[in-house]
């Protein structure tokens, strides 16, 4: 039998005691004797391209204010507009609506495929406002081009002839069990010209959900010409229930970092831009009272506001809000959006970061996800890539037009931010794009460069290499999910003026390198012979061997991004105890096909398993989407991360696991964890030919243990979530290894632990149904498995707490690696003959000790003694 996964909607309330909601303000009560009547309020709203905190346009870009109308401004099929502060409730009650409507589109008026008016009781795929304000059908009633009335496939035989307003009037009237609706249309310049149509014995199952507006005509009839104008909606009767907390906007959500004292925090907004002597501001709360910190401007393309506050010293958690001041025709209107700004915890203290990556819209708005994360209790996240995917919300991506084509992006930024905004919303957060982020489906940047798509949108395009969409929108896009983010490192732009973002965020102790690996890489197709036959990341030719073309020139990181790392590496300052890398994809291919697949066009298509089957005849994949190739840089950003002794967080596979990298020997590199999809369009799987020698890790699966990716690179899987059968509904949510991953930096033992949930399990009622093989405990120095050649003398350290230890290689003069150490001695590990210099500092004081010419203990020394008290 078939379980359906369901949580209960978490009441905003139950965030924080300070969040709570604004009042109506595209809305407006009106009270007589007999009942509440709810009206629009767009003729007190200025001109912009959105409709107002009650409602939700399909598409973004579609609808606008003007001259106090709701306008579609377009001719296209199955435009809606819903109310999401008010649905249609349970029970056998009355209800009235009524709007006017303007035709704008002439030519759509002799089309009887073309229709206006309301849906009524629309669903989505979930019993949730939000998804049916996104994916919702429902009974649509209306005009149609010919003047006719309809209610569902009932056609009125009379036909209205009028150039003027109409306005439609519905009313929903109980008789028995059923209810009967009766609809007219009512031409403003002559009342007695009306029509009306009666459906009888409609199920009340129909008239459970959201209402809204339609527009819709047949693609083959669409047009850019706006269709119609709406004005006046009223709604009125028992049936109408209220939920006052269920606004979007103005203020979307907000997201923050705190980095050595630097506060970055960027409020997303609605497209307001175009209304004049707009406020915007951050406060906090102090003493029971709001302290503005700082204002800002609005960006007209990302419609964002930025903060920037220096010397943040609070020794506790802030409440903040984002406050907003609009000049509407009848008064000015304030908005408020809630948050914390979270205590960061001490050097010593545990450091819990929330993982999450690959986000389509199956289980939008994914609510049960942000309460099992909150049970965690987290003091950080990690999105990192995919936030959305091109299909989100329906209609595909808009590419034209660089005002059209943001507030397409906008639309499905939104809508991530809709679903996940309480879990950042009182913890800091860091976003970064990949590649279906700029409506890529694989993205090698080059560097910045164009990518042409004259001939075409998909594989011909971004097999070239760069970006298709132009750097003005790239931008837009980096700017919204990144400007929040510490400065970059090193800010110059690279090709077009696209800009970038790559930074490190030091936070509660641990050190994160934010890394871009997309933006710099080599397109395949450029770089390999021509005889490879590339196609989307993967070689045609079966009889291509990429394991020959390790010494390719090919970048992978990029120099910039390599010189960065290195400086990292060595910088320990403002008391970082642990280390870890943060970027889109990983340094290996764990993922396995049907032996003989060229492409990985069938994922979607492969049979789920049940679990505890294993799947027979897989081979290892070469998709050079992920970091495995090119395989020589890969080798040289993992020599250089593990000097850091640093893990590597990673999204973008679809497919969760935990791995030790190898470069010369396995396991002489650190792990990395790439954690699960939130939602997974690519259900991809790691199921390996296991010969009888092969032997797994010890009491783990047999398709763990040491294995060679499909380009040659050393990997040691401890574990992987395989899609399999749960039992759960939707199938397609829960069959394919969906969830988040935490992760638990123990600053005191040096350790860090690695959980793998999936979305639907409750952390706190059942503890142990993580993913198979989860959780995993490593520590810190695990993450430089590189076996020693020999050790240098014991060091005993006097009169410092945790001094920074930096050896360095005296031929080479290269930082063979660094680490806090967290007792008082300690036996360096080297891994050649030459001669070494130990530099230990105590960040205390900042006092340097050094001493060098030393070489591979030969047992019998004495301790080096480095003391910082004299």
């Amino acid at each position: 039998m078939k379980r359906r996964s369901a949580v209960k909607a978490m009441a905003l309330s139950s965030i924080s005691p300070i969040f709570f909601p604004q009042g109506f303000t595209g809305i407006t009560k009106l009270f007589d004797k007999a009942e509440t009547i709810f009206k629009s309020n767009w003729e007190n709203w200025p001109d912009m391209k959105w409709i107002g905190p009650e409602f939700w346009g399909n598409r973004l870009q579609d609808w606008e204010l003007k001259a106090g109308k709701s306008c579609c401004v377009i001719s296209g099929p199955n435009r809606t507009l819903h109310v999401l502060t008010h649905q249609l409730g349970e029970g056998l009650k009355n209800f009235e609506q009524s709007i006017t409507v303007n035709w704008e589109n002439q030519e759509l008026k002799s089309q009887s495929e073309s229709y206006v008016g309301f849906r009524l009781g629309a669903k989505g795929r979930f019993p949730d406002y939000r998804s049916a304000a996104v994916f919702g059908e429902g009974l649509d009633l209306g005009l149609n081009g010919l003047g006719q009335l309809f209610i569902g496939d009932q056609i009125s035989s009379e036909k209205l002839t009028s150039d003027e307003a109409i306005s439609l009037e519905l009313k929903a009237e109980v008789v028995g069990d059923l209810y009967t609706l009766t609809l007219k249309a009512i031409p403003k310049d002559d009342v007695s010209n009306q029509i009306q149509l009666v459906k009888k014995e409609v199920d009340p199952e129909l008239l459970l959900g959201n209402i809204a507006l339609v527009a819709h005509c047949p693609q083959k009839l669409g047009t850019d010409k706006p269709m119609v104008s709406f004005e006046d909606w009223m709604f009125k009767g028992e049936k109408i229930i209220e939920n006052a907390d269920q606004l979007f906007g103005p203020i979307c959500f907000a997201q923050y970092t705190l980095h050595q004292g630097l506060l970055k925090m960027t409020a997303q907004l609605a497209p307001i831009e175009e209304i004049s002597s707009l406020k915007i501001s951050l406060q906090v709360r102090r003493d029971e009272n709001w302290e503005t910190l700082q204002t800002a401007d609005i960006d007209p393309l990302g419609r964002i506001a930025q903060f920037r506050i220096k010397n943040w010293q609070e020794p506790g958690t802030v409440p903040y809000r984002i406050h907003l001041e609009i000049p509407l025709k009848n008064k000015n209107q304030e908005f408020d959006y809630y948050g914390e700004i979270a205590k960061e915890p001490g050097s010593l203290e545990d450091l819990k970061v929330a993982v999450f990556s690959c986000n389509a819209d199956h289980g939008f708005p994914d609510e049960e996800v942000s309460i099992h994360v909150n049970m965690h209790k987290p003091d950080m996240a990690l999105f990192l890539g995919d936030q959305f995917y091109e299909g989100t919300g329906g209609f595909g991506i808009q590419t034209d037009r660089i005002e059209k084509s943001s507030l397409d992006y906008l639309r499905k930024w939104y809508m991530f931010g809709w679903s996940y905004r309480n879990i950042f919303r009182t913890i800091p957060a860091a976003f970064i794009p990949d590649d279906h982020d700029v409506y890529h489906g694989n993205v090698w940047g080059m560097g910045g460069e164009h990518a042409p798509t004259d001939q075409g949108w998909g594989y011909v395009a971004q097999d070239q290499g760069g970006y298709k969409m132009s750097p003005q929108w790239v931008n837009m896009i980096q700017a919204t999910q990144t400007s929040h983010l510490p400065d970059p490192y090193d800010p110059r732009p690279v090709k077009q003026g696209i800009n970038v973002y790559y930074t490190d965020w030091n936070y509660g102790g641990v050190s994160f390198a934010i890394l871009e690996d997309r933006k710099f890489k080599s397109a395949p197709k450029k770089v390999l012979p021509e005889e490879a036959q590339v196609q989307n990341g993967f070689i045609q030719n079966r009889d291509f061997d990429i394991k020959k073309y390790y010494d390719i020139e090919a970048d992978l990181l990029g120099k910039r991004q390599m010189e960065f790392l290195s400086h990292w590496a060595s910088d320990w300052n403002n008391g970082v105890q642990m280390k870890a890398v943060c970027s889109q994809t990983n340094f290996c291919t764990v993922a396995t096909l049907p032996e003989g697949s060229i492409i990985d066009e069938i994922v979607p298509s492969l049979a789920i398993p049940e679990k505890g089957e294993y799947v027979d005849g897989d081979a290892p994949t070469s998709d050079m989407d992920s970091n495995g190739w090119p395989q020589k840089g890969r080798d040289e950003a993992l020599r250089t991360i593990r000097k850091a002794f640093a893990l590597h967080i990673a999204g973008d596979q679809h497919l969760a696991s935990t791995v030790q990298y190898g470069v010369d020997e396995f396991r002489d590199s650190g792990f990395v964890f790439a954690g699960p999809a939130l939602n997974n369009l690519w259900p991809r799987r790691w199921w390996p030919q296991v010969p009888s020698e092969h032997q797994p890790l010890p009491g783990k699966a047999k398709n763990t243990g040491d294995f060679m990716d499909g380009f040659g690179n050393k990997m040691t899987v401890y574990a992987v979530a395989n899609p399999y059968k749960t039992g759960f509904e939707p199938s397609r949510i829960y069959d394919r290894g969906t969830g988040y991953g935490i992760i638990t930096f123990d600053k005191s033992s040096r350790t860090m632990k690695i959980e793998c949930w999936p979305r639907n399990v409750d952390p706190i009622s059942n503890p142990s149904a993580q993913y198979d093989g989860w959780p995993i405990e490593i520590s810190q120095e695990e993450n430089y498995g590189r076996r020693a050649l020999g050790y240098l003398p014991e060091i005993k350290v006097e009169g410092a707490k945790m001094p920074l230890l930096q050896i360095y290689n005296e031929k080479s003069g290269e930082l063979e690696y660094a680490i806090r150490l967290k007792s008082g001695s300690y036996k360096p590990k080297v891994f050649s003959n030459d001669s070494f210099m130990i530099n230990l500092t105590d960040s205390s004081s900042g006092k340097k000790i050094s001493m060098g010419q030393l070489k591979i203990s030969e047992g019998n020394e004495e301790p080096l003694i480095f003391d910082f008290s004299e």
